[in-house]
Order: C-alpha cells, then sequence, then structure tokens
C-alpha cells in the first residue's frame, strides 16, 4: 500500500514509522526544513491521563509506558514490530516522570476522573488542601474560582476557601518535543519512509470512477516567506493519505472534498507558553493543571517554569481562519504574557516573573469538543489525525499504532462507522475503541471546554 501523509510532526511522524514498520510504502510531505517544525515545537509536552471519556484516558495511559520505553519504540527492539537497520541515532527525547496534579475545579469531577482512572487501573491519590500545602512548598492553596481577568481588582482578592487536587505519581513531561518528532522521522526514514520537505500540497486527485484518492501534487514552499511557489510541482501517487496537517488540515480536507458529514468542527488557534527563569525551582514536583485559575505549568531544566493557559471564559481566544494561518502573528504579546505569568504568581506568591514575554507561539487545530479526530473519511482512502487541541502530543507514541491498525482495518473491509475499529493496546491489559474518535460523534458533554480535553 503507498501511504502519502501530510505533516511530519510528532504525530505525522508517529504514524509513518508505524505504517513503514507495518511493511507499506511511505511518503511524508512537510512544508518545513524538518520534521517537528510547526505546532510540535511549541507544545510542552505535558504527559497527563485526565480526559473525560475511557478511551481517551487509555489511549493516554497507553503512550505514557510507550514514551517510558521511548528509544526501544524509536531502535525497534524490546518487543516493537521490527528492529532498526542501525542504531545511528544517539540522542532521545526522555520521559521526566514527576507525577501530575490536576487541582480542584467545578467544571471537572473528581468523581468522573477516579472512576475511570479505577477502570484503566492509574494510580491515584486524592490530596486535601493540607496535603497540597506539603507536598507543593509555596502554593497557595486558596480557591479562586470562577476565572477573572489579571487586569481586575477582584483577581488579586484573597480567598476565603481553600482546594485540593487529584494527583497521579505518573506522567510528567518529554523533554524535548522537537526531539521527539526527529526521532519518530529519522527512525521511519532509516526503515524505508521517505520524507520530503519544503513542498506544500497544492491539490489531491481522485480517481473519476470510485472517487477514491490517487495522488497530491506538491509545490515548492518558501519557508521564510510563507508562499507556495510555482517551482517543484511534482505528483505523488497514493492508495491511502492521512491528513496530519495541523492548523492546516481543514484546507487540506477541502482539496480532498472530504469534511461534509462531520459532526465535530475543527478551527485553528494561536495560543502562547511562556517561561519563567528562576533560581529556585517551583515544581520540583509533579505537573500541576490549575483551571482554578486558568493556567496549567511545569518545571524544566535549570529552575524554567514553563506556564500556558487553559482558555478562561474571562480571556479572549484567539482563533484563526483556516485560510489565515500563514498570516499570523508569531511575536510573543505582553497581554497573554502578563495573563498566564501573573497566574502563576497568584499560585506560587515566591515566583519571579520577568520584565518581558519570555516563550513561544504556536497554533493548533482545535475540535469543538477539544477531543481529536482519528478516524476515515467519507472519501475513501482519505484519513485524518486533525483537532489536536494541543492537548495530544503526550498521545503521539500511541497514535502511531491506533491510525495503523485503523487504515489496516479499514482497508481490508471494515466499515468502522458502523462498527467502530477496536486497538488491542500492546503495554497495557485494556483496549480503545477508536469510534470515540470519530468525525461523526455525538459532542463529548464531559469536556472541559478546555486544553485540558
Amino acid at each position: 500500500m503507498r501511504a502519502v501523509i501530510i505533516g511530519s510532526g510528532v504525530i505525522g511522524s508517529s504514524i509513518a514509522l508505524q505504517l513503514v514498520r507495518a511493511g507499506h510504502d511511505v511518503t511524508v510531505i512537510e512544508r518545513n526544513s524538518a520534521a517537528g517544525l510547526g505546532s510540535t515545537s511549541a507544545s510542552s509536552a505535558v504527559v497527563r491521563f485526565n480526559y473525560s471519556t475511557f478511551d481517551a484516558v487509555m489511549l493516554s495511559w497507553e503512550s505514557y509506558f510507550h514514551w517510558k520505553d521511548f528509544k526501544s519504540l524509536i531502535d525497534g527492539t524490546s518487543g516493537y514490530s521490527r528492529n532498526s537497520l542501525d542504531n545511528s541515532q544517539s540522542h532521545y527525547a526522555e520521559l521526566s516522570d514527576r507525577g501530575y496534579v490536576m487541582l480542584d475545579v467545578p467544571v471537572l469531577s473528581n468523581e468522573h476522573t477516579m472512576k475511570l482512572f479505577d477502570q484503566a487501573n492509574i494510580p491515584y491519590e486524592i490530596w486535601d488542601s493540607a496535603t497540597l500545602k506539603t507536598r507543593m512548598p509555596g502554593i497557595d492553596a486558596g480557591k479562586y474560582w470562577p476565572n477573572k481577568p489579571v487586569k481586575s481588582d477582584a483577581f488579586w482578592e484573597e480567598a476565603t476557601e481553600e482546594l485540593g487536587g487529584i494527583y497521579s505519581p505518573a506522567g510528567g513531561y518529554v523533554s524535548d518535543p522537537l526531539l521527539a518528532a526527529q526521532n519518530f522521522a529519522e527512525a521511519a526514514r532509516r526503515e524505508g519512509a521517505t520524507f520530503i520537505y519544503r513542498k506544500a500540497v497544492v491539490s489531491i486527485a481522485k480517481d473519476s470512477a470510485t472517487g477514491r484518492v490517487s495522488s497530491v501534487t506538491v509545490r515548492d514552499f518558501d519557508g521564510e516567506k510563507k508562499e507556495v511557489l510555482t517551482t517543484g510541482e511534482q505528483v505523488i501517487s497514493a492508495d491511502v493519505i492521512v491528513n496530519v496537517a495541523g492548523p492546516w488540515s481543514t484546507m487540506i480536507n477541502r482539496m480532498a472534498g472530504a469534511g461534509s458529514d462531520f459532526t465535530v468542527e475543527i478551527k485553528p488557534m494561536r495560543q502562547e507558553v511562556h517561561q519563567i527563569s528562576t533560581p529556585k525551582d517551583l515544581l520540583p514536583g509533579p505537573i500541576m493543571g490549575d483551571l482554578d485559575l486558568g493556567t496549567y505549568m511545569r518545571s524544566g531544566a535549570g529552575g524554567i517554569t514553563l506556564v500556558g493557559g487553559t482558555e478562561p471564559e474571562c480571556d479572549p481566544m484567539h482563533w484563526v481562519e483556516p485560510d489565515k494561518v500563514d498570516q499570523v502573528n508569531m511575536v510573543r504579546t505582553v497581554e497573554i504574557f502578563e495573563s498566564q505569568t501573573y497566574r502563576l504568581a497568584r499560585r506560587f506568591p515566591a515566583a519571579q516573573i520577568p520584565s518581558s514575554p519570555v516563550g513561544v507561539v504556536g497554533v493548533y487545530d482545535v475540535s469543538s469538543d477539544w477531543t481529536p479526530i482519528y478516524d476515515k473519511t467519507d472519501v475513501p482512502g482519505f484519513y485524518v489525525a486533525i483537532g489536536t487541541s494541543g492537548n495530544q502530543f503526550k498521545n503521539a507514541t500511541g497514535v502511531g499504532f491506533i491510525m495503523a491498525h485503523l487504515i489496516e482495518s479499514v482497508e481490508n473491509g471494515s466499515d468502522h462507522d458502523s462498527h467502530p475499529v477496536v486497538y488491542q493496546c500492546k503495554k497495557t491489559e485494556h483496549s480503545i475503541n477508536l469510534g470515540t474518535f470519530s468525525r461523526k460523534r455525538e459532542r463529548n458533554a464531559q469536556s472541559s471546554g478546555t486544553v485540558m480535553g
């Protein structure tokens, strides 16, 4: 089977690796000059399991164990499907396994999370405020819900109650998200996949009789000007095409004529993640999700703390029209910097806020229920791994397996829309119903409506 994958972020490169290991002819098309230079490079790379459906929890739990065994996954050893042709990679992304705590907030039910964790056999503890303050020295355990603008007087009012959280000793963050994508891409290339960089897809052809995808046409892409050029046109034949184009995925769907039966909408969103340099590592232990104040944060090497937003309703969300992604301002803004870092300082008063923004800007594709779409489409041979909503980096190791399994199952005759394909986990004892990630699903009513999923 000739498979063309559009996008070489961490998820696209992971899918490429699993398809080539399954014996398929794989070509990856990427606008940038190397793997992982799009949304992946702006990821905070947090690994956690707090999702609102069992299958989403299981995908993150299964992926966690692949991250723990990442070097073997990349090298094709230790029970993975195939030995690599060589062991030339000397640097690998690593999981910093520090645990994760989600602070109490009304929009996330601890009872629901506990039920899902019990079902998946994920270890956890319920922390009251006293435990939270003991386990996370320097924290202000005040309950500040609902979210408030940082420039308002109400934001700085003293709390009258305290909160706790749900803690898992597993989880943390991946050391280098860009390196992780490049590890996947290099492993796939070693094992026979072809990566074509600095090319943009300009059209997708279909067989006139069957409507099945047959090829993609690409042209040179100028990364500095963000322009598709008229040069370097190339037609690449395909039996299947996998859209993993991140914020450009809607435009790729339009080229294929796919999307008319989607019940889940996707749209690009601009986001920023900032960092605080301080000689005091504020989070030496678990990573923290803090929807109570509208932020999440994780530690990093050398006392760095990364802080991002969880879409508090009091702050504007920066949506992008699908055909305007290349025009997004990629310069950090004072407004978002202050919103994120002030929230961090409210939770950890000892935080030292820099005088100017330091961090990254990214654009990712958000689904209407903040749950990804990993699915076939109504166009035969056209598959999607999209709507990743800024929370799917952690699942990249597992998504390679589930997408390869889905594609092979459908191509071998499975009616996934009527009888969803089930993936049997390799690392845990459970299975994952891939219908949870269907393009035609009912909206996930349990979703937090934020990057937390």
